[in-house]
């Protein structure tokens, strides 16, 4: 993670991005735009950020994955 990388992360059981703003050993501070509040900085753990990408990054390989499956299903039926 570096200052002004965006990134995905999970706020009151919805996903938003944000823009990471400062790093310290423990925290991120991260730039996020909301309705009503444009440019909130919220503070979060680094721990809960790495294991939210890396959930995040998983999720993705499913996804990928089963479309791969789908695509291949297609392909066999029209066989």
């Amino acid at each position: 993670m570096k200052a002004g990388q965006k990134i995905k992360f999970n706020f009151a059981n919805d996903e938003k991005e944000g823009v990471i703003e400062r790093l310290t050993d423990k925290k991120v501070y991260l730039r996020v735009d909301f309705p009503r509040h444009k440019n909130k900085l919220v503070i979060r753990k680094i721990t809960d950020l790495e294991a939210a990408v890396e959930s995040n990054k998983k999720k993705k390989k499913e996804k990928e994955k089963e479309k791969g499956k789908k695509e291949k299903k297609e392909k066999k039926e029209k066989k």
